[in-house]
């Protein structure tokens, strides 16, 4: 059995599309409440939770609902092709209301935006276990990761490059740009990969897997181990998400970072998760998912409570962030395989959207808490809290004892060899 990697690369797209969008928003958003419409931290984290209160809901809903649908595009394309043009035009909305320093237009646009974008993030991570054999979706979620990654570095470099070093900077062009990417990255998805006919032919391979699991209820000591890697997914979102939604008001307020410089960091991590990927999902076939990730866990905890010893910007943060994007990669690799390994082939959107439902969970709750612990406790609090929410993950995910199936190993030489 041998990983088709063009064609993963090609359903990556989607997810790189939509990883762009969010390293826009979780850089840029915070920024304009701040400097634009002057809100505390504590509002400010309200808010930057917003689009999780809403994928919370929308997440599971319409990867269920991609499931159930029959179209001649077929099951996930409708929704990611849709929901990407919907996204990709709001969002220009938002720097407009910015110039204009309209709060109303402003969290119309956000809204729209935020609808758009919870519409397809299930349906379009779903896509690769749709085309994708069991014993090779670690592999494969390596790919998709890394081309989300390549989204989110394009997003930095942009940053970098169109945010000037001014009090209320223009960012209608940086937008503009990535709206550009988002819909470039779909439109060619949309002409390469034919979902319906990758479907039947995978279908078939694994026919005789979906018929005897299609009615099958999950076992006891099964529903544990998921329940145990949700929570534990919850956890390390929760300290993740505290760092890349407050690190630009961070490096502004603690390191006196102006302009985009903030971006520099967070793109040393994202460069480091992309060295990272491959990698770590041909370890992930040696060493098993399990142990992946309690070591990204551990390494990711330790790189956190280094961070806190920084008072002022320093060339060894560079160091530490490195350590970062290669923990971050080490379990994003393999978390989300884990959970559909636990699936039944006909439920993998299901499934999808509640491995969303508790990231998302984690995602609203930690910026109001660490938007709070900014504001009234201080900003020295942001690395400590990220690495207590961390090692609380790393506790609960030792009671993970299912999903570990070990992807199919490859030669090196097979690891570039890329199929028609």
């Amino acid at each position: 059995m041998k990983l088709n990697n063009k064609r993963t690369i090609l359903v990556g797209l989607a997810f790189m599309s939509i990883c762009a969008f969010w390293q826009l928003y979780d850089n840029i958003i915070p920024l304009i409440l701040l400097n634009t419409f002057h809100l505390k931290d504590t509002v400010s984290g309200f808010i930057m939770s917003l689009d999780n209160i809403l994928a919370l809901f929308m997440l599971p809903l319409f990867g269920a609902f991609s499931d159930r649908v029959n179209t001649r595009m077929g099951k996930r394309m409708p929704f990611i092709v849709f929901g990407t043009i919907l996204a990709a035009f709001a969002m220009l909305l938002l720097p407009i209301a910015d110039l204009m320093q309209s709060m109303l237009l402003f969290f119309t646009a956000l809204g729209l935006t935020l609808f758009a974008m919870a519409t397809y993030r299930s349906p379009a991570v779903a896509l690769m276990p749709d085309i994708t054999p069991k014993p090779l979706r670690s592999k494969a979620n390596a790919i998709i990761n890394l081309m989300g990654a390549v989204g989110g570095i394009i997003t930095l470099i942009l940053i970098t490059l169109l945010v000037p070093k001014t009090a209320n900077p223009n960012y209608f062009p940086l937008f503009l740009s990535i709206a550009s990417i988002m819909l470039l990255c779909v439109a060619i998805l949309f002409m390469t990969i034919k979902e319906k006919q990758l479907r039947i032919a995978d279908d078939e391979a694994e026919s005789e897997e979906a018929s005897t699991a299609q009615h099958s209820k999950m076992e006891p000591a099964v529903k544990r181990s998921l329940m145990f890697i949700l929570f534990s997914v919850a956890f390390w979102f929760m300290g993740y998400n505290a760092v890349t939604t407050a690190f630009s008001k961070y490096a502004n307020v603690v390191w006196g970072m102006s302009g985009g410089e903030f971006a520099k960091p967070m793109m040393v991590a994202t460069v480091a998760a992309i060295i990272s990927y491959i990698p770590v999902g041909s370890l992930s076939s040696r060493f098993g998912r399990k142990k992946m990730i309690l070591a990204g866990v551990v390494l990711l905890a330790c790189s956190y409570l280094s961070g806190m010893f920084f008072t002022t910007f320093s060339p060894l943060l560079n160091i530490v962030f490195g350590m970062v994007g290669i923990a971050w990669a080490m379990i994003n690799v393999n978390s989300y395989p884990m959970v559909v390994e636990m699936s039944q082939g006909s439920d993998v959107g299901k499934y999808t959207g509640t491995y969303y439902t508790f990231s998302m969970a984690a995602q609203v709750l930690t910026p109001i808490l660490s938007g709070f612990l900014l504001e009234y406790v201080g900003y020295w609090t942001l690395f400590p809290y990220a690495a207590l929410c961390v090692l609380i993950a790393l506790l609960l995910f030792t009671q993970v004892k299912h999903g570990d199936n070990r992807p199919e190993k490859r030669s090196l030489l097979e690891a570039f060899d890329v199929e028609d």
